[in-house]
């Protein structure tokens, strides 16, 4: 996936904005570039898991698709881990096997790491990630 270094910015800034949680959202873009970074609320609230706010959700799709963008990719944070999907991010992946994952370590927090994945079948493939 291609995204922009500042989309990668307000990744990490969502993710230490919303501490101690998880934080959410979806990215919109098309032929595999990033265009765009939606934050969303984390309707669990806890830093266990994430779990997009409906509400937000619908707004946001609505907002992609009003961009004659689309769906490329779902992003979250794991607070004390490192930045690759746990089971529940698997099982969670179940019903949207289309977009990438993203997700943005802040386990060190002075060097925040951000990872993409394909999860698909419950499998999990790293996809590389062209920044620029």
């Amino acid at each position: 996936m291609r995204i922009a270094q500042d989309l990668i910015d307000e990744i990490v800034a969502h993710s230490r904005d919303d501490l101690p949680n998880e934080c959410c959202g979806l990215i919109g873009g098309s032929n595999g570039a990033a265009a765009s970074i939606h934050r969303a609320r984390n309707a669990a609230a806890t830093w266990l898991r994430y779990e997009l706010h409906p509400t937000d959700q619908i707004q946001i799709m609505n907002a992609i698709e009003e961009a004659g963008e689309e769906l490329v990719g779902i992003y979250h944070s794991h607070t004390k881990s490192e930045a690759f999907p746990s089971q529940t991010d698997i099982n969670l992946a179940e019903n949207w096997p289309d977009p990438l994952y993203l997700i943005c370590s802040l386990e060190h927090s002075d060097e925040p790491v951000v990872r993409a994945f394909a999860i698909r079948g419950g499998a999990v493939e790293e996809v590389e990630l062209h920044v620029g």
